[in-house]
């Protein structure tokens, strides 16, 4: 009688269902990918105004970092550990409880996230002078430079806070099929930079904490953004604390664990800026640009794809569907190969070219070009090894096991801080960070990948020798094209703007037509991405 019940509830879900099959993944993923897009090219444009606007100051180093702390944080209780532990639960509510019994979850985790949050950011405040010595040891030589930093870190760790409630209400938007908004809801933060960086500067003490209060702004503007959309579907979160719940104790008990290993990336590149800040001035930032400009593909196709991969596993396993769990992993490490491959090249060979169009003035110099290139290529190496943590890390979260990638990324971090110490004492300076970064990210995923071959969870599909006889063909092809028409980057110094903007149009455009034309007259067709 109960079971009648739920099935009834259910089909008055407000969601939609999740896409089914490859060619539905697809489309999700591509409507992700366009909205995130839209995102990662206003993240762009930020980028661009800062570096022209305030180049690689003391200000914009401390400002990089004071913003790493609350990202940093939040990647780890809510975009990472928490949203890997609470998809699969709502999923699981969803698939087999009524729409009440949802509610009641979404309102028992806002309560108690929300609540541990709240502390933690009081508590941080309060205690900020004391948590930036270990944060910024670099920064204590510099007493301006240090109180800066601590001004800035009081500003926008409530973001912290802001955010992963905004986090929370996008993992419900995205398990009920509804994934453009939370995509276009980061383009929010850039929109606010954008805007405080030509509306706060001339009314602050110092220029750059303009930018820190469009953090702060940005995070109230996310979260209001979005419960419009979940109050619409019925899911409004109400944050209640009390008796304790059945589903939230789960989601700690798959959290927990997972706090440490699910957002290990992320602690790498935290450890890097630390080690950074001990570094010549300038080298925070350096890494920031790159490490940016990195992110447009990982940001706009990895996640992207890992965003909608996760409910559907999930979902497969539910329904012991263990064929298509295979199939919809080895979909998506195809599709990584397909995106990571050519934008690894394109990164390593045209670097300085780039840089020098979107960022070169007189605020951020030649010598902040060479800097930067150095890192970027080194960041853009461990590209693929990065995009695919994205797709592996679910294939164990959708089974609810948090142990394994623990252990795994354990293993990464260790071997990054000795790669690290080795290069940092070899003089390799900040790009000697990037690469171990990307070094350990190799040694992460493919840690992942052999966990789920042996768990029997995953397995190459037919075709695969084909697929990368043409991957093969193709870049080559790209890469050719890249470096010939390149040329020399110190005669892109010399470029008007328009020039190079157009220069480096032919670039993009000519060598993914190239790639792409390549690819079709090698025989890969649209049917064969999502068969």
């Amino acid at each position: 009688m109960t079971s009648t019940h739920n099935n009834k509830e259910s089909s008055t879900d407000p969601g939609v269902d999740a896409p089914k099959g490859d060619h539905g993944l697809l489309k999700a993923s591509g409507v992700t990918g366009s909205m995130t897009m839209v995102s990662r090219f206003l993240g762009l444009a930020r980028d661009v105004v800062i570096a022209r606007v305030f180049g690689t100051s003391d200000g914009v180093d401390a400002f990089f970092l004071a913003n790493k702390i609350p990202n940093f944080m939040r990647r780890l209780f809510a975009e990472g550990a928490f949203n890997q532990a609470f998809v699969p639960i709502l999923s699981e509510y969803r698939s087999t409880k009524s729409l009440s019994d949802v509610q009641s979850l979404i309102n028992s985790v806002a309560g108690s996230l929300g609540g541990l949050l709240s502390i933690v950011t009081v508590v941080m405040i309060i205690a900020t002078p004391l948590i930036a010595i270990p944060i910024a040891p670099g920064f204590m030589d510099e007493p301006e430079k240090f109180a800066l930093f601590v001004e800035m870190l009081r500003i926008t760790f409530p973001y912290l806070l802001l955010i992963s409630m905004t986090a929370l209400c996008s993992a419900i938007l995205n398990s009920y099929g509804r994934f453009a908004v939370p995509a276009i809801t980061p383009a929010l933060l850039n929109i606010s930079l954008i805007s405080c960086t030509f509306f706060l500067v001339p009314y602050m003490r110092v220029p750059e904490l303009a930018l820190a209060w469009g953090v702060l702004i940005a995070g109230v503007a996310q979260l209001f953004f979005q419960l419009p959309f979940l109050a619409r579907m019925r899911l409004m979160p109400i944050p209640k604390v009390g008796k304790a719940h059945e589903g939230v104790e789960r989601i700690k008990k798959l959290m927990l664990p997972a706090l440490f290993g699910v957002s290990i990336s992320q602690i790498n590149l935290l450890l890097d800026s630390v080690i950074a800040s001990m570094l010549a001035s300038g080298s925070i930032a350096w890494l920031y640009y790159s490490d940016r400009l990195m992110e447009l593909p990982l940001g706009t196709f990895g996640i992207a794809i890992a965003i909608v991969v996760l409910p559907n596993l999930s979902k497969k396993h539910a329904e012991s569907s263990m064929n298509e769990f295979s199939e919809t992993l080895d979909w998506a490490f195809r599709l990584v190969c397909l995106i990571a491959i050519p934008a690894t090249l394109s990164l390593v060979l045209i670097a300085k070219p780039l840089l020098i169009t979107l960022f070169q003035n007189d605020n951020f110099t030649e010598i902040d070009v060479l800097r930067s290139a150095g890192s970027l290529q080194a960041y853009a190496l461990g590209l693929i090894a990065f995009m695919s943590i994205k797709i592996f890390a679910p294939g164990y979260y959708a089974r609810q096991n948090t142990s394994t990638p623990v252990k795994i990324g354990v293993i990464a971090m260790v071997t990054n801080m000795v790669l690290n110490l080795i290069f940092y004492l070899n003089g390799m300076a900040h790009v000697g960070l990037a690469l171990a970064t990307s070094l350990a990210a190799f040694l992460n995923a493919g840690l992942l990948l052999q966990g789920l071959r042996k768990d029997g969870v995953f397995r190459f599909q037919s075709g695969w020798l084909i697929f990368i006889s043409r991957l093969l063909f193709a870049n080559i092809a790209m890469a050719l094209f890249l470096y010939n028409v390149a040329g020399d980057w110190q005669l892109w110094l010399d470029l008007n703007m328009v020039s190079k903007i157009t220069q480096l149009g032919i670039l993009v455009i000519g060598g993914i037509a190239i790639y792409a034309g390549v690819l079709f007259a090698a025989g890969l067709r649209w049917k064969h991405i999502y068969r």
